[in-house]
C-alpha cells in the first residue's frame, strides 16, 4: 500500500488526497466517476459474487465503456492475487516501505 500511495502521490501531487484515499476512500474528495470504480473495485475484492449488472450499469452510466471496465476488474483481480500470494507465503515487504503508514488490521481491501 505504502509503495501505490507514493505513485498516487505523484500521480495527484496532493498529500492531503492520498492520505484520505488510504484512509476511507468514501471521504476523500474525488471525483463521481472516481469514487464509482473505487466502490466498485471494493466490491469485486470483498464479494465480487455479489456483483450485479446493475453494478456495470452504474460505471457506464459514468461514461465507462465494457473494455475499461473489464480492464478495471482484471488489475483488481490480479492485485488481490498478488497479495493473497504474498500474505499466504508470509512475504514480507521491502525494507524501504515505512509501515507506520498502513492499517494495524488486516483488511478485505488489499
Amino acid at each position: 500500500m505504502q509503495s501505490h500511495s507514493e505513485d498516487l502521490r505523484e500521480q495527484v501531487n496532493e498529500d492531503q488526497l492520498v492520505r484520505q484515499i488510504k484512509t476511507d476512500f468514501h471521504s476523500a474528495n474525488l471525483d463521481a466517476t472516481t469514487k464509482a470504480i473505487l466502490e466498485f473495485a471494493e466490491k469485486v475484492t470483498v464479494a465480487a459474487y455479489t456483483v450485479q449488472p446493475s453494478d456495470l450499469d452504474l460505471l457506464r452510466s459514468h461514461g465507462l465503456d465494457d473494455e475499461t471496465i473489464f480492464d478495471v476488474v482484471e488489475i483488481v483481480g490480479f492485485f488481490n492475487s498478488v497479495n493473497r500470494i504474498a500474505d499466504a507465503l508470509g512475504i514480507e515487504l521491502e525494507d524501504f516501505l515505512d509501515t507506520a503508514d498502513l492499517p494495524s488490521t488486516p483488511a478485505a481491501r488489499d
